[in-house]
């Protein structure tokens, strides 16, 4: 009897908007890490074309800002962000 490999569960887009050295940055990463959670990043000191989307959807310029799905975290709410990804 061949095992079965369990269906992958369905995984929202994640987004997060970073710069460097902010220690919420990082452990939001490696939040995502240790969940397996797939996740694109924007460095805001290099891409101020990003920086200027962030703001115009929060209104402001606070890291990390977190996109899962249509939902958008400012700041870095493990419970919350817990709650978006089902995990």
């Amino acid at each position: 009897m061949a095992l079965q490999e369990k269906p992958l569960k369905f995984m929202k887009n994640v987004i997060i908007y970073t710069t460097p050295g902010c220690i919420y940055c990082k452990v939001a990463k490696d939040f995502f890490d240790e969940n397996n959670v797939k996740y694109t990043e924007y460095d805001l000191s290099e891409d101020a074309e990003k920086r200027d989307e962030m703001v115009k959807k929060t209104g402001q310029m606070s890291v990390p800002m977190i996109e899962i799905g249509d939902d958008i975290v400012v700041g870095f709410d493990k419970k919350e962000v817990s709650r978006l990804l089902g995990i």
